[in-house]
Formats: C-alpha cells, structure tokens, sequence
C-alpha cells in the first residue's frame, strides 16, 4: 500500500472531467497512470475516486464492476474512498447551488449513496475501511427564515440516513466491509461547521437512527449506538473548516470527546486576505479577488471583523462592493486553491491552515485518510495554471514533505 507516515495519500479524482463510466476510466487512464508513476512507482496507490450518479449506474454492473477491479489490481491502485457529493455535472456549466441537489430529502441521494456503497465494497482491499464522502444533508439558503421547512428536511434526511445506515450494517455482514458515510460540512451547507455538525448527530442521527435499527435489525441498544458511531463519520475538509475559522486540534478533541470518528481528512485550501487598513491597497486586493470570480462553482466569503464576528457573504461577486468596509479585517474564500502554493500575488491561501492539520493529527492520528482535493485547475486564472499531472504530482510529494516525522 502507498503508505506515508501512516496514512493513506491520494488525491480526489473530481478533479477530472467525465460524468459517464467510460468518460470516468478515460480520465484515469490518461491522468492516474502517469501521476502514480511519477509519486508511487514501486507502490500500490490509492485513489479517491468520484463517481456520478450516472457512472454509478454503470459501474454497478457485475461486469463491469469485475472488468474495473481486475484493471486496478493490474496497475497497482486501490480505492479506499469515494467521493459522493457531487451526484451530477461537476464540470463544464454552472455547479453552483446544484451541487447540493439533490439534497438528503430525496430518495435519489439514498439510492445513489447505497449503490456507492456496493461498489467501493466490491473494490476495497481486505483489512481496508472504506469511506463515502455526501453533501451535510442540504443548502442552507433554500430554507433561509423558515423554522419549520428546515425541520422537516432535517427529519427527513436522517429518516434516509437510518435507511443507509441499515443498509451498510448488513452489507458488512454479507461482505465483512466496513463503509461509512463521511458527511463534509461547508458554508451554507445544512451543517456549516463542527458546531452544527455536532448537534446533528446528537440531537437526530444518534438517536433515531440507533432506534430504526433496533427496530429493523434487532440489535441492542448498545450495538445499535455502535453501528452509528461506525458507519456514519465526518469529512474534515480543510479548505471549509478554515472558512469558518474553527482550530483543526479543537475540533478534533471535541470529536473524540463525543465518540464522532473522522472518516477522512480532505486536504485543501482557500484563497484568503489579511485587509491592509488604506483603502487604495484595499481596491487593489478587489482586483486580484476579482481574477477568481467564475461562473461554475459557489466561492463563498467568510469575513472576519475587527470584533471577531463573521460576515459572511454567498458568493464571490456578491462580497467584492463590500471589501472597503472598515470594520472587515480578514477576507477567505472557497476557491480550493492548489496546496502548495502559499501566495497569488498580493492573495495568500490557508495552507497554514493544512499545517496546523498534520501536526494535530500527529498528536491524534483520528484517521488514515488523506485526500488532496483541488478541483479547480479548469477555472484557475491562466497566470497560474500548470500542466495537470505535475501539479497533482506536485501537491502529493508537497504533503508528503509537510507530514511530521514519526516519533
């Protein structure tokens, strides 16, 4: 196994484009091949793979399913995790919002997760756990303002996740895998930060999933609280949980003290500003934000004040007219900037951020999962685009050099 101090390392393949099975193993023909041979030659390496809802379907076929697992196995890759947020188009047109739909409500996203999870347990080698990645249950602003509706999602969510949650127990009974559910808070999702996630799973999943199980499956109250601690985990992102300016180690002390595992941690980054207080300096960072302003995905901004309070603003074209505003001292954006890169001219990125991360894990290694997750290359202004298999390559051996050395 490509082992770093550890850890498993990969990257997320929702880097490349492809929605259907055959434009999915085009793209990991033409792009893992050569960033294995350049970061893992003599090694198995891992892949976080992301699977449409409609490669899925695919995929799924005995056969095919088959025909991938031998191929992997004939390369020396392996996949561990899965990346299954984004159900449809990820690349090409507008995300935005869409990336959230559909949200945990509907049955679509229960059907697509549990057909993840037959497939990454069809494909996970013995004595692997394996992980899927889903949205933090819905999109916040779609419920601005009513109490009630956000209720009545959030039952209805955790209704699909006990249903889930059913279904992998016994998938681990007939198969001896172990998959759980790694659910990534980000801004506006349902669940933004370790806070909301946290209460979630204390007040909702914890308890009515424990009892759906107990019911469905008969277990006991205390098997029944297991299975949830086990199958349903979180997915630390970096790039969001710096968004919301939470400390890495705190949050996951605050885990550890409630039982919540961690799943995987997702190694990624956000453009971020420290706002100078002339505003002439100010105009110019407008200009260099500006640059990052696209069409295709959400970018967030999340604006520390001088009082510590945090505005927070849906978009980036939406907060630009504001970056004059005295009080503003700090600017991040999601933007899931390339990890080894700590400046864009006058813009700087969280990679501290990721720093903090691996140290702490040193400290509490909460999980074996790391997954370097930049899909924004398409998107990145053209001044610092690189050719896309050293610059996967690039960011990979650049974490592996940060990982602290083992005791």
């Amino acid at each position: 196994m490509n082992i770093q101090q550890g850890y498993h390392l990969t990257y997320c393949t929702n880097i490349h484009p492809g929605e259907t099975w055959p434009e999915v193993f085009e793209s990991l023909r033409t792009y893992v091949l050569p960033v294995k041979e350049r970061v893992s030659p003599d090694a198995p390496f891992a892949l976080g793979l992301r699977l449409s809802d409609a490669a899925s379907r695919e995929l799924v076929q005995p056969r095919q399913l088959a025909e991938f697992k031998a191929w992997l196995a004939q390369n020396q890759l392996y996949v561990p995790i899965i990346n299954g947020f984004p159900f449809g188009s990820f690349h090409g047109e507008a995300v935005k919002d869409d990336v959230h739909r559909p949200d945990w409500t509907s049955p679509a996203r229960l059907a697509y997760t549990g057909r993840l999870a037959y497939i990454l347990a069809g494909l996970l080698p013995p004595g692997l756990e394996g992980g899927i990645s889903t949205s933090p249950l819905s999109y916040k602003p779609w419920l601005a303002g009513q109490e009630q509706q956000t209720e009545e999602v959030l039952q209805a969510s955790t209704r699909h996740l006990a249903m889930l949650v059913e279904e992998l127990v016994m998938l681990r009974q007939q198969t001896g895998r172990l998959i759980h559910l790694d659910i990534e808070p980000e801004p506006d999702g349902l669940l933004e930060n370790s806070t909301e996630f946290i209460a979630y799973y204390e007040r909702y999943l914890l308890p009515q999933v424990s009892r759906h199980l107990q019911q469905r499956l008969e277990l006991s109250h205390e098997r029944a609280v297991k299975a949830v601690y086990e199958h349903v985990q979180l997915c630390y992102d970096v790039c969001h949980f710096a968004l919301v300016y939470e400390e890495p180690a705190a949050v996951f002390e605050q885990l550890a003290a409630k039982h919540i595992k961690v799943g995987r941690v997702q190694i990624s980054a956000a453009l971020k500003a420290d706002l100078p207080l002339e505003m002439e300096a100010r105009q110019e960072l407008t200009q260099q934000f500006a640059a990052f302003a696209e069409s295709t995905y959400l970018h967030q901004v999340l604006v520390r004040n001088q009082d510590e309070s945090i505005t927070h603003y849906a978009d980036l074209p939406a907060a630009l007219p504001h970056i004059l505003e005295e009080q503003a001292r700090e600017w991040r954006s999601h933007f899931h900037v390339p990890v080894f890169l700590a400046c864009y001219n006058r813009l700087q990125s969280t990679q501290g951020e990721i720093l903090k991360v691996l140290q702490a894990l040193s400290k509490q290694p909460v999980t074996s999962y790391l997954e370097v997750e930049t899909y924004t290359w398409e998107v990145l202004p053209p001044e610092i685009k690189q050719d896309l298999v050293a610059s996967i390559a690039r960011e990979l051996e650049w974490v592996k050099q940060q990982l602290p050395a083992p005791d």
